[in-house]
């Protein structure tokens, strides 16, 4: 079973309380921005193109706020950061009151959302091994995807049941009226953070910059660690081609609609959550870097047979199935990116990784929108899904140093 032991620790467990209600709250808004634009444009392309007024200012300020996450207090950028997301969340529930149907508004306060998710991201992550012990970063991460994805089942069907009691236009008001109320949880949680000044420099390390300077160092060391690199690398192929979620309004209309959509939204999450709770294994596995490689395998297939269901409930076991792997794939990435990486650097390198494992989704989602419409919903979902395999196979054993990886090497393999 889960390994509960960073949950003793008090500064941890009030960051996962607020972590975790945080995310349950944002799934009421990543269903319904999707939905009111499918409503507004009845159109998937648009959907997808959510995906991309997302995607931009993660590329920006993901980097940027790495970077300032080691020149700053990382609690302070947290709580400045958290106000702009909350801001975009409260200008979605007053366009919604107001009835404006206008797809280019939406796409806007999609993208400053994501401007405040991409500044906190890094220095929410990169804070882990500073409050726990690094023989607990695994069973912390764990717990952290966990509770992440039980939002993910909750949300999604929350917001699911609310669109088939009422109409569309009610639907969207509720969903975002509480992911408003319960982002001030994770105020509270940040609140109560002690200081998380930058870590002392040792005599060789160059003096740390939250301008562009200080972006490419990172990005110089990541690009000679073949490890992290191709972790990166994988998940950004896992998530662009196999990623269906923008697809989900559609196939929910065939589904009947209603509560069809929140089943699918939360189906992913559901498998994450079960992964998550019997998840005690992952920290006894040595060769993390091959137990990421087959679970993004695992991943690929699963999503391309749940393309081929023609059932709801064929296809969400499927995605379930898609989603426990992605679990067990996410905590190895994060956990090797936090023990690997020196911490001087860690903030950047979380930027890193926030682009990715945020930025893959929303081109996967443009990809899947675009293809969908050229195409057909059914190839671009079961084709994107064994594409990814695929590559994933491919590139690992083409560049094999990520499938030899052990945890042992890290301090070696970091310098």
């Amino acid at each position: 079973m889960i390994d509960t032991r960073p949950l003793g620790l008090p500064t941890f467990r009030r960051t996962w309380i607020g972590n975790g209600a945080s995310y349950f709250g944002f799934q009421f808004t990543a269903v319904a921005v999707p939905v009111q634009m499918f409503a507004v444009t009845g159109s998937t392309t648009w959907v997808g193109l959510l995906g991309v007024a997302g995607l931009v200012p993660l590329l920006i300020f993901g980097l940027w706020g790495g970077a300032v996450a080691d020149v700053v207090d990382r609690r302070k950028l947290l709580l400045c950061s958290s106000v702009i997301t909350w801001a975009a969340t409260l200008a979605l529930l007053a366009q919604a009151v107001l009835g404006a149907r206008n797809g280019h508004l939406l796409l806007a306060l999609t993208a400053v959302q994501s401007a405040g998710f991409a500044v906190s991201s890094p220095a929410r992550q990169a804070i882990v091994p500073r409050i726990v012990p690094e023989r607990l970063v695994p069973a912390a991460n764990t717990l952290n995807y966990t509770t992440i994805t039980a939002g993910g089942v909750l949300g999604p069907l929350t917001a699911g049941l609310i669109m088939g009691v009422w109409s569309t236009g009610s639907g969207v008001i509720v969903a975002y009226a509480v992911d408003v109320l319960l982002f001030t949880v994770t105020f509270w949680a940040t609140w109560k953070l002690p200081a998380i000044p930058p870590a002392a420099r040792g005599e060789d390390d160059e003096k740390p910059s939250a301008g562009l300077r200080g972006i490419l160092a990172g990005l110089r060391f990541l690009v000679t660690q073949p490890v992290l690199l191709l972790s990166f690398v994988i998940d950004l192929i896992a998530m662009v081609f196999a990623m269906p979620r923008a697809l989900f309004p559609a196939v929910a209309v065939e589904f009947g609609g209603g509560s069809a959509v929140g089943w699918l939204y939360s189906a992913i999450a559901i498998g994450s959550m079960i992964g998550g709770l019997t998840s005690g294994w992952i920290s006894r596995v040595r060769r993390q870097g091959l137990a990421l490689v087959v679970a993004v395998v695992c991943w690929g297939v699963a999503i391309g047979l749940s393309g081929l269901a023609d059932s709801l409930w064929v296809m969400v076991p499927l995605l379930a199935l898609a989603g426990a792997a992605d679990l067990v794939s996410a905590v190895y990435r994060q956990t090797i990116m936090q023990t690997f990486a020196p911490d001087r650097l860690r903030g950047r390198l979380q930027g890193v990784f926030t682009v990715v494992v945020a930025g893959g989704p929303r081109l996967g989602d443009l990809r899947a929108g675009v293809t969908a419409d050229l195409t057909g919903v059914g190839v671009s979902w079961v084709g994107g899904g064994f594409v990814s395999a695929v590559l994933a196979v491919v590139l690992a054993c083409a560049s094999p140093a990520l499938i030899r990886y052990r945890p042992e090497t890290a301090r070696t393999g970091a310098g």
